[in-house]
């Protein structure tokens, strides 16, 4: 980890930039990929996961039959965990249900807001080195408790054209209607634009490589919604003199791992923990088996250390991490100093993976400072709120002078006629 000393605030910006790619030749690919499934459907789509993935399909559905034989192979204590986690990802997002309320804005005029589940989505969830069957938690059970009515899970295969037992059996817990052997753009292409085989969605969750991140967004810009912006994995960690050096190490390396592009950030107002959390981190690192991707994500990671921890909070605000890890044992008292976050674990037993796993909270979380101005997936994010107004005799004729006058003023004489007519039929009865 690079080591910085007491920044100048003139400084912060360039210490909250992430490790960016050149992507201009990543976006030219994408749009090249997202334009030849449109065209080529399920056959281009066959002939890229040859390409990519290294294996051959005779058919893009995972059948009834492969879901039965991958739930045999996930062992009776991991099915186990994953039912714990279901069970808390459940109660926390069925808690954020919405009763409805009327309003009676005016005598005679109510006003009121309903959900509405978004009735096709589709789910991305990531493969190869590290398979995400939490992600299938974190997505599937907020879309069937919203009620949607189609959900799409897209996966990469295997060289021999299977998908992790885990992701499969996952699925099926869920509630997920239909899977598909997937993987990168092509399979963002393939939901946003459908196939002969891969129904089309209307909105698209989960996250990805920088591929899969760049199709997201080419095709929200054609009117397919998605979650988020979304990019490499991060954790900012706060820590003062009462934190401990290796759970923090901990913490960052568990970000670390993800990918070579994930960043993780300590600050701390103690030069002490700052140091011991960089001996801890050689030490866990070594040990670790994805320590050559731990170690390439190190390399474009920090350690700051600032003068007071109201500077690492402001620090903190700046950068907007996607996971906060309030390392200390008076981490409550800054809880309302924390604008921007994706999702903040308090305490020194507060441990990232919580939040990943099994806490209850959503792991899918606005990255590179996007927590600015996104939340993380929520049941919110799987459905729409439709408002409803019904005005009685008594309602229009309450409100209805005042709107003649508004549309009269903007010379839209049509909307001053709707309120007209029916104040005089009212004169009239």
């Amino acid at each position: 980890m690079k080591q910085y000393k007491k920044p100048s605030k003139t400084n912060w910006a360039s210490l909250c930039r992430r490790p960016i790619e050149n992507n201009q030749d990543i976006v030219s690919a994408v749009a090249n990929i997202l334009s030849n499934v449109k065209d080529g459907g399920d056959q281009t789509l066959k002939e890229y996961t040859q390409k990519f993935d290294k294996a051959q399909l005779t058919q893009l559905k995972v059948t009834s039959e492969e879901i039965s034989e991958a739930t045999a192979k996930v062992s009776e204590a991991l099915k186990k965990a994953i039912k714990l986690a279901k069970s808390n990802i459940t109660s926390f997002h069925k808690a954020q249900e919405r009763t409805i309320q009327k309003i009676e804005t005016t005598k005679g005029v109510n006003c009121w807001q309903e959900s509405r589940a978004i009735s096709k989505v589709g789910l991305y969830i990531p493969g190869g080195s590290a398979p995400l069957f939490s992600t299938v938690l974190m997505l599937g059970i907020p879309a069937t408790i919203a009620g949607c009515k189609e959900i799409v899970l897209c996966t990469p295969p295997d060289r021999n054209g299977n998908i992790n037992p885990a992701i499969l059996y996952t699925a099926q817990l869920v509630g997920v209607t239909t899977i598909f052997k997937l993987g990168g753009a092509q399979a963002i292409a393939a939901m946003a634009y459908g196939t002969a085989s891969v129904p089309q969605v209307y909105k698209i969750f989960g996250p990805g490589n920088s591929y899969v991140t760049t199709a997201k967004q080419q095709v929200q810009q054609e009117g397919i919604a998605i979650d988020m912006p979304a990019g490499p994995s991060e954790v900012l960690v706060i820590a003062d003199e009462t934190g401990v050096p290796a759970f923090i190490a901990s913490d960052l390396l568990s970000q670390a791992e993800h990918g070579p592009d994930s960043q993780v950030i300590l600050v701390s107002n103690n030069a002490r923990i700052t140091s011991e959390t960089l001996v801890e981190l050689e030490i866990q690192l070594a040990a670790l088996p994805r320590k050559d991707i731990a170690t390439k994500a190190l390399e474009n990671s920090k350690a700051i250390l600032f003068e007071t921890i109201e500077e690492c909070i402001d620090y903190s605000n700046e950068y907007a991490p996607e996971h906060l890890i309030l390392a200390s044992e008076k981490a409550e008292n800054w809880l309302d100093a924390i604008e921007n976050a994706g999702s903040v674990f308090i305490g020194n037993y507060s441990c990232e993976s919580a939040g990943d796993y099994a806490s209850g909270t959503n792991h899918t979380l606005p990255t590179a400072g996007f927590a600015k101005n996104y939340s993380g997936v929520t049941l919110g994010s799987f459905t729409k709120e439709i408002t409803f107004q019904e005005l009685s005799k008594e309602g229009i004729e309450n409100i209805g002078p005042a709107i003649e006058l508004m549309a009269e003023a903007e010379d839209l004489i049509a909307h001053k006629n709707a309120v007209t007519l029916r104040l005089k039929a009212l004169e009239d009865e």
